[in-house]
């Protein structure tokens, strides 16, 4: 198990790129399994999760060639079928949640897949029920094995039909998108989820050959075909990459650019900085977090205390309120934050807590942040990353601390973040793994 050291109170400065998305490269990469022919993937994020997925889709006979150090040309032709039913391939797929992508491409090209509970975040309950029931409106049957504690699932072909998601789920979204491709007739998808990420999914399946529409809204339509072809593809900058460097910026930083952000698909994350009152100036494609001594948290135009919450796009994604939750602790006000999505995502503010940060802990799902205005500095600690996204935030902190901290379980932060201490070190930070 590897830790980050992390001395405090170094300022950052200077210009970041950021990384491939990482939710966006799962979905994309597990789209290749639908065709036969080649589909080249650039921008790829150098990352454990991404990484395990391209193994994953190796174990089961996809060619893989890397073309470049973010860049990759896959060809899902002979694949092993009976890898595909067995207990080491099922073992795997339970290790990495991404892996619930490839249900959809499987069962719509070969007719059946199998699916366990899948890792990932310990972030509270995160039901598959939204990806089942899209897959029996489809015409899909399913099978426990009590033995395997598996189910399998199978359809001679998927059959387009009307469906009201009980959820905007992200992965569950694709899945079914995935799975109707190649069903028959056409397919009608309300309460979708919309995301960028999920847009960029449509937009390839369609130059693969699909007919997909209403992309960007909750309305999907899909008319079923019978064959996809080859492809090329670039995945967005990741919005959450981008978030956790304004939030770095604003924290430690004396004038930091972030580069090629895709500003347009950013959504609202820029202006719920903005509420905490850190200034970001946009320029062409860039976001410029300027050296700002001191931030102020907005209020309601009723004078009302500010509440961040999080909700399904174009709402504020939820793996950035860990970030923004550190960032005020050290502006001026006070903030409500309100995790709505997930149950224990809010639990490592009792590590921010014994950092010296006001917090109160209101219940699993609510936190009110009493800023310091940088009157008191965060003391540094020693803590565990729970999930990539809580790690992540802990990692911020640590950089604004007195004194050197110590991150464990820092394979939760590289699932996530591709080489980071290596590029926040040529910003100016002093972090080091051992």
């Amino acid at each position: 198990m590897a830790s980050f050291m992390i001395e405090g109170g170094h300022p950052l400065t200077g210009t970041i790129v950021p990384q491939g998305a990482k939710n966006e490269a799962l979905q994309v990469i597990c789209a290749t399994l639908l065709t036969d022919e080649e589909v080249t993937i650039s921008n790829i994020p150098d990352i454990r999760d991404v990484n395990n997925l391209i193994q994953l889709l190796k174990d089961i006979g996809v060619c893989v060639t890397r073309l470049s150090p973010n860049e990759y040309r896959f060809k899902a032709q002979d694949l092993d079928l009976n890898y595909l039913q067995s207990d080491e391939f099922v073992r795997k797929c339970a290790a990495l949640r991404g892996s619930v992508l490839m249900i959809g491409p499987l069962l719509a090209r070969f007719g059946k897949a199998v699916i366990t509970k899948p890792g990932g975040d310990k972030i509270g309950r995160r039901r598959l029920d939204t990806h089942f029931l899209g897959f029996k409106y489809l015409g899909a049957r399913f099978e426990h094995v009590e033995g395997r504690n598996v189910y399998e699932i199978a359809a001679k072909r998927l059959k387009g039909c009307y469906m009201l998601l009980d959820e905007a789920s992200v992965t569950g979204t694709a899945n079914i998108i995935m799975a109707a491709v190649f069903a028959k007739g056409t397919t009608t998808i309300y309460n979708a989820a919309c995301e960028p990420y999920l847009q960029q999914l449509c937009h390839l399946l369609n130059r693969m050959g699909a007919s997909i529409s209403g992309i960007g809204s909750n309305l999907l339509t899909i008319v079923g075909t019978d064959r996809l072809h080859g492809a090329v593809h670039r995945i967005l900058p990741d919005m959450i990459e981008v978030g956790s460097f304004i939030g770095m910026a604003a924290m430690v930083g004396e004038g930091v650019r972030i580069k090629d952000v895709s500003l347009r698909n950013l959504g609202i994350i820029p202006d719920a900085f903005r509420r905490l009152g850190v200034k970001i100036k946009a320029e062409g494609d860039d976001l410029v977090i300027p050296h700002q001594r001191h931030f102020e948290v907005q209020s309601f135009i009723d004078g009302t205390i500010m509440t961040l919450a999080d909700a399904p796009w174009p709402g504020l994604t939820p793996d950035l309120l860990s970030v923004l939750i550190v960032v005020a602790t050290q502006a001026r006000g006070s903030v409500l934050f309100h995790q709505k999505m997930f149950e224990s995502r809010l639990f490592f503010v009792d590590k921010l807590i014994d950092m010296g940060a006001q917090i109160i802990l209101c219940d699993p799902h609510r936190a009110v942040v009493v800023g310091h205005d940088r009157k008191i500095t965060l003391r540094a600690g020693r803590m565990s990353s729970p999930d990539i996204r809580a790690g992540i935030a802990l990692l911020i902190a640590a950089m604004s601390a007195n004194g050197t901290s110590r991150i464990d379980n820092i394979e939760q932060i590289d699932r996530g973040y591709e080489n980071i201490e290596a590029r926040l070190n040529a910003l100016g930070a002093k972090i080091t793994r051992i």
